[in-house]
């Protein structure tokens, strides 16, 4: 554990994973660890020949992309709401789609073979999303809701950033579910061996274990490829709106929500990072802060302990309820003061104040990761 911040419930939820008999060696609680369903937010769970649906969650490939482009705070303008309300016109936010199948053809051609492959073999897949060939394209290039968002930020040199954080929106949710819902279907039989029942698990040699994994790596690639497509929505969207620029480097574009197989403690396993990024040895990932704090361009120093690990973010201390009884909301425009975002009612449960300080979950993980770049958003669109 990276933290002593850490609820009861949260640390109920990291015994019962540690318990599992497939567990490899131990489960790391990153800095941001919080209570999920089943699973902690903020954990690493290395198993070996098994998988547990519900600690990969219904956001299957959610993360985040960051670029830096070849501007200055200077060259922005003085009023940031035209820049906002274009980005708002060119990304569907929420539940929206894009309006035509067409427009998102290109980038689809690469993803329509697996779909159409998960769709014959599950074909309840199929009733859980409405018109779902259609849908699963219209919503490439979007924003989910909640915590999803899209920022322009300066770097302490004053160096201007686009990033945003999304996932693999409704088929990844109607992916998530319906493979939980399988697990535990497949162990009704041994739930009383399970110490919490959304730890339900497919083994290796399972039929659905396969199906899952192809399905998993299917949602991922969906979800890095809408992010590169949203990122370069919201490219197009500002150009008319900023002095001409280019990007400084390749996008780093890094999951959170995910499977991986990699080799850890002399062993290949399955490493399902809940609310966790990557961070082996100079790799590069993004650590954001609430829409009211900092964020973090980071390098990761390959802690073998944290299975080269680092948190994803600030981390709730709140629910979204608890959070919309606690604030009013004047506290939500006393706390986004000098960023240009929505202030109402609407958005009220992502309130900085929610979330635990970024700069003390930083502080926590400095023997796992190095800050490359501070950033400081300016504008911030919710989904």
């Amino acid at each position: 554990m990276y933290t002593r911040d850490v609820d009861n419930t949260a640390l109920t939820q990291l015994k019962n994973l540690s318990q599992l008999p497939f567990i490899h060696s131990h489960v790391a609680a990153m800095p941001d660890v919080h209570a999920g369903i089943g699973a902690t937010v903020g954990s690493v769970i290395p198993t070996k020949s098994a998988i547990i649906p519900a600690a990969v969650g219904v956001d299957i490939g959610c993360g985040m992309v960051a670029v830096q482009l070849s501007l200055n705070a200077a060259q922005l303008p003085d009023n940031l709401k035209p820049m906002r309300d274009a980005i708002e016109r060119a990304v569907p936010v929420g539940a929206r789609a894009h309006k035509m199948v067409s427009a998102r053809d290109a980038a689809c051609r690469s993803l329509q073979g697996g779909v159409n492959w998960l769709l014959e073999q599950h074909p309840t897949l199929q009733k859980m999303l409405k018109n779902p060939q259609q849908t699963w394209v219209k919503q490439l290039g979007t924003l989910g809701s909640g915590n999803h968002f899209i920022e322009l930020c300066l770097d302490e040199s004053n160096g201007v950033w686009v990033m945003l954080h999304s996932g693999s929106r409704g088929i990844g949710n109607a992916i998530g579910r319906y493979f939980i819902q399988l697990a535990r279907k497949d162990m009704s039989g041994h739930m009383h061996n399970l110490p919490d029942r959304d730890l339900a698990y497919f083994s290796e040699g399972n039929p659905h274990f396969a199906d899952y994994m192809a399905a998993v790596e299917w949602a991922q690639e969906y979800a890095r490829i809408n992010r590169e497509e949203m990122l370069n929505l919201v490219l197009r969207a500002i150009r008319p709106l900023l002095p001409a620029f280019t990007l400084m480097e390749s996008a780093i574009n890094c999951h959170h929500n995910y499977v991986s197989r990699e080799h850890h403690y002399g062993e290949d396993v399955y490493v399902t990072r809940k609310g966790a990024i990557r961070a082996g040895e100079g790799e590069l990932g993004i650590i954001p802060g609430s829409m009211g704090a900092r964020s973090y361009i980071v390098r990761g120093k390959g802690s073998e302990q944290s299975f080269c690990s680092c948190a994803h973010g600030a981390g709730r201390t709140m629910s979204r309820s608890e959070a919309r009884r606690r604030f009013k909301r004047e506290d939500l425009v006393r706390q986004t003061q000098g960023v240009e975002c929505r202030k109402d009612k609407g958005v009220l449960d992502e309130i900085p104040a929610a979330y635990k300080d970024i700069d003390v979950v930083m502080d926590n993980q400095s023997d796992l990761v190095e800050v490359v770049y501070t950033l400081k958003q300016v504008l911030c669109v919710k989904g």
